[in-house]
């Protein structure tokens, strides 16, 4: 898949901008601070519907417009398509594709698979399970649309148990409706995220492998309160006290977390920035292997800013890998305050297609183009 042409209108602090790209490496030059991000945050959108940093809808608008826009125009399976999201505060958003509003949001999710690595990717280490299991949902979900429907399921039936807890509500019969729709849709989630840790495993420690080179151990693992054979409604009735006493569903699918270790040890513990950065980054070029082979369509895959915190041997590792003709990836978006990275990448991907933009203050000016 490719992205030939977006439009971007009142996005974050880019007022208008019109960019063709290339079907090879898009690379955007300039210092922090000008808008290069916003570029790739802007791409991400019309994949998720959402701002990658998590900003809501209304914080992404350029100050003082009263609505923001963006177009973007693929190749996808020799096809053309025509992807636009708008939105304009207390009003709901509105995504087209080829002019043809959807009804939900999540019919779009999946249709233009995307992974993104960025300094934000931090969190999958350090921070709490939710960007774990973010991470979890996010790439079973693009290639999985039954597993989607049941997160969304299983959201608004925890959803009405808590309310319900939080109400004192009492009646059996009422809870029995709940608690069963929880059952059925957690059985769903849980098999698929293990099925998925099989299968990911193995494409992560290859990538983790080729871009550290140093025989580093790395492994994941799934924990969940599901384990040992136990369905969710088991679960809530051996919790059914703890959570009236809280007030919330203490235990279930919703909880589940992936275990990261290096060596033997937990990552969020022993890892260098170094190796918590090439830990982050492997996790992301699996999923874009993982999301390929699911969904028999070749990501966009969008680098940002990944070249700091790490030592010069994987800085090159990773431009051996992203550059390497008979790897798996196809349209490259790449981010960097320093030329010299980017002018590495073009000189390894010779005749295949590039271009450079320079970025500043919001204003993205194309520099050179080779398709």
């Amino acid at each position: 898949m490719v992205l030939t042409h977006i439009s971007i209108l009142n996005f974050k602090n880019i007022a208008d901008a019109q960019l063709d790209f290339s079907s090879g490496v898009n690379c955007l030059i300039g210092n922090n601070g000008q808008g290069k991000t916003n570029v790739l945050d802007a791409i991400y959108y019309l994949s998720y519907c959402r701002s990658f940093a998590g900003a809501n809808d209304a914080g992404v608008i350029r100050h003082g417009e009263p609505f923001m826009m963006l177009q973007g125009q693929y190749r996808r399976r020799d096809n053309e398509e025509n992807v636009t999201l708008s939105y304009q505060p207390g009003k709901r958003k509105v995504v087209k594709r080829n002019d043809k509003e959807y009804k939900r949001l999540s019919q779009h999710i999946g249709l233009l698979p995307l992974v993104m690595i960025s300094p934000m990717d931090w969190d999958l280490i350090r921070g709490a399970g939710e960007e774990r299991r973010r991470l979890m949902d996010q790439i079973i979900s693009q290639g999985d649309k039954e597993y989607l429907e049941a997160l969304i399921r299983y959201s608004k039936a925890l959803e009405q148990r808590n309310s319900m807890i939080r109400h004192e509500m009492t009646d059996p019969l009422l809870y029995e409706t709940v608690e069963r729709a929880l059952d059925e849709h957690a059985a769903i989630i849980y098999a698929r995220r293990v099925e998925w840790v099989r299968q990911f495993l193995p494409i992560f420690m290859k990538y983790y492998d080729a871009i550290a080179g140093c025989g580093e151990q790395v492994r994941l693992g799934y924990k969940t309160h599901l384990d040992g054979g136990k369905s969710m409604r088991e679960v809530l009735d051996d919790n059914r006290a703890r959570d009236m006493a809280v007030g919330y569903t203490t235990r279930g699918v919703h909880r589940d977390d992936i275990e990261l270790w290096l060596n033997d040890y937990p990552m969020r513990r022993v890892g260098s920035q170094g190796q918590c950065k090439t830990y982050t980054i492997a996790l992301r070029l699996a999923q874009f292997e993982f999301l390929k082979q699911r969904t028999s369509t070749t990501p966009i895959l969008l680098l940002d800013d990944i070249f700091d915190k790490l030592d010069a041997s994987r800085v090159e590792n990773i431009m051996a890998v992203v550059t390497n003709h008979e790897g798996p990836f196809g349209q490259i978006f790449i981010t960097d305050t320093n030329r010299t990275h980017l002018d590495h990448i073009v000189a390894r991907i010779g005749d295949a297609g590039y271009a450079m933009m320079h970025v500043e203050n919001g204003v993205v000016t194309p520099q050179q183009i080779a398709s």
